[in-house]
C-alpha cells in the first residue's frame, strides 16, 4: 500500500498521538507507527474472531517509509490490509495517515509492510497456518475482491 485506500482484507483504527508517542521534539517517535499498525492488525483479527493468532505470529520482517511528522494531539488513522497469505507467513501492507492539525495539513505519514510467521507456542520454527485462519483470511480477501 503506497498512500492508497486499502482494498483487500483490511481494518483501520483511529488514535490520538499522545505525549508518550512522541520524541523530545513533539512529533511521533518511530516506534509509535508500529504500535498503531499492530492495533489495526488486532482489530482485523478481532473482526475475524481469531483470538489465537497473536501468541503465534511473531514479526519476521518490516519495512517503513516515513513521509511526514505526526504531532502530539493529532488524530491519526492506521490501516492494515492483507497483501499476501502464504503457507506459513502473512504479509500486511499498512498506512498511517494524519488528520488536519495546527502543525500539519494531514495525509500519509508512513506506509510499508510487515510480515508475520506462524510459530505456535512450544515450536521454534514456522508451521502452516491453521485451517480456521486460512479460511477466514481467504474468505475476507474474496469478499473484498467481490466488493471492488
Amino acid at each position: 500500500m503506497t498512500a492508497q485506500t486499502p482494498r483487500v482484507g483490511h481494518a483501520s483504527i483511529d488514535k490520538v498521538v499522545e505525549w508518550v508517542d512522541t520524541d523530545a521534539s513533539g512529533h511521533q517517535h518511530n516506534s509509535a507507527i508500529m504500535r498503531w499498525v499492530e492495533a489495526a492488525e488486532a482489530e482485523l483479527m478481532r473482526t475475524l474472531d481469531l483470538p489465537d493468532y497473536f501468541p503465534s505470529a511473531p514479526r519476521v520482517h518490516q519495512e517503513i517509509s516515513y513521509r511526514s511528522k505526526l504531532w502530539f494531539g493529532q488524530l491519526i488513522t492506521a490501516t492494515v490490509e492483507v497483501q499476501k497469505l502464504g503457507r506459513t507467513s502473512l504479509t500486511y501492507a499498512f498506512e498511517v495517515r494524519g488528520h488536519a492539525h495546527p502543525k500539519s495539513t494531514g495525509g500519509t505519514a508512513a506506509f510499508g509492510t510487515v510480515t508475520v510467521a506462524h510459530v505456535p507456542p512450544g515450536f521454534d520454527t514456522s508451521l502452516p497456518w491453521p485451517g480456521d485462519l486460512t479460511e477466514a483470511i481467504t474468505r475476507l480477501m474474496a469478499e473484498d475482491t467481490d466488493a471492488a
